[in-house]
């Protein structure tokens, strides 16, 4: 009986903590970091302020635990598009499509105000990984394109991912298509475009 009931507490722990992260991604998304705050999670969550302190010591504990749960499922969807692809070339356009068709996913509008916030050197550094994980992803594709420094283009090219991010996110007067579109055209051809 003491064996059922310690997993019960176990599953009911899970449950809160799981449910506190799904109130942090969108407070984060709807807010941005100043959203994120105790007393904002307690209430969606219907926990008591002290109790949400039991599972998180800090906003920057939440972040990080964020980062460890989403970046890699939002890396996994990248690296899944850019595995249906047969060229280098295709592998770059999932690489960049992928990564701009996420943007209205609640994931990533949480990844993205956590990639812009002032967070402690912990969070900072884990974001910095999580980055660094997903520009590795395209390094060999662009090996295989003759680039002669593929990991300084893989960071160069989420450069241009990233401000395409910002772009859609910010409700740019260009369509979110368009925005991928050039996006693409950027990755793939560079400022000169496509060929005619």
């Amino acid at each position: 009986m003491p064996r059922i009931r310690a997993a019960s507490v176990a599953e009911h722990r899970t449950m809160q903590r799981g449910a506190l992260l799904d109130a942090a991604r969108s407070l984060l998304s709807e807010g941005g970091t100043e959203a994120l705050t105790f007393p904002a999670l307690a209430e969606r969550t219907g926990l008591a302020r002290s109790s949400v302190y039991e599972y998180f010591r800090s906003r920057a504990a939440v972040v990080e635990e964020l980062c460890a749960v989403d970046f890699p499922v939002w890396a996994a969807e990248v690296e899944l598009a850019m595995d249906g692809a047969d060229t280098p070339q295709g592998k770059v356009e999932a690489y960049v499509r992928k990564q701009l068709e996420l943007v209205g996913d609640r994931r990533h509008r949480a990844v993205v105000a956590i990639s812009a916030s002032e967070l402690d050197d912990g969070a900072r550094e884990k974001i910095r990984a999580a980055h660094g994980g997903l520009v590795a992803m395209i390094v060999e594709a662009l090996a295989a394109l003759g680039q002669a420094q593929p990991r300084l283009g893989a960071m160069l090219l989420q450069g241009v991912v990233d401000a395409a991010v910002r772009r859609i996110e910010l409700g740019a007067a260009e369509d979110p298509e368009a925005v991928t579109e050039a996006a693409v055209a950027m990755a793939l051809h560079g400022v000169s475009g496509p060929p005619a």
